[in-house]
């Protein structure tokens, strides 16, 4: 094949969904604010290993360069698409900015399940330790007394430590001077 059917392959002729996967490559690498290097790196780390002058070349060259099966599925892969939404028009998925917005709220949903998560974990334990410290404190007047010094003394070291007078003890990481 001559460089000008390549070229004629490559250009104007060539089927709709192949800009579509140029657009949303490069839509897709923007939203992430990844350069082609980084692209590259990631696309070698899914297993499609792919130069970022190719990268390039795909996203903006006259004419664009072609993409081949095994670097749409590294595409897809890497940006969490399917074959589909690779080929279809990028312009369905709304603006960067909604995209990066989209992606924060999905990462942010995920972080307060995870928080949610631990605050039930440590909820639970709070109820074994209350129970515990109550089968401690149901033993006598003694013991109560005993149990309700121990937990006054400790909050009020707690609250001692937390106190704005000493945030550039705890920011050095240096625990705070007996007093």
């Amino acid at each position: 094949m001559s460089s000008e059917e390549g070229a004629e392959r490559a250009g104007p002729g060539r089927p709709v969904p192949e800009d579509h996967v140029a657009a949303r490559v490069k839509l897709e690498r923007e939203v992430r604010g990844w350069s082609t290097v980084k692209l590259a790196e990631e696309m070698a780390a899914v297993g499609h290993p792919i130069n970022q002058s190719a990268i390039w070349r795909i996203e903006s060259g006259k004419p664009r360069r072609r993409v081949n099966l095994d670097e749409a599925l590294g595409f897809c892969k890497v940006f969490d698409l399917t074959m589909q939404d690779l080929t279809g028009p990028p312009d369905e998925l709304a603006t960067p900015r909604i995209r990066q917005l989209a992606q924060e709220y999905v990462q942010m949903t995920r972080e307060y399940h995870q928080l949610r998560a631990a605050i039930d974990r440590n909820q639970m334990h709070l109820g074994e330790i209350q129970r515990e410290l109550d089968a401690y404190g149901d033993k006598g007047p003694e013991r109560r007394g005993q149990v309700d010094e121990l937990l006054r003394l400790e909050e009020r070291a707690l609250m001692r430590s937390m106190h704005p007078s000493r945030a550039h003890l705890r920011m050095q990481g240096q625990p705070p001077a007996s007093e």
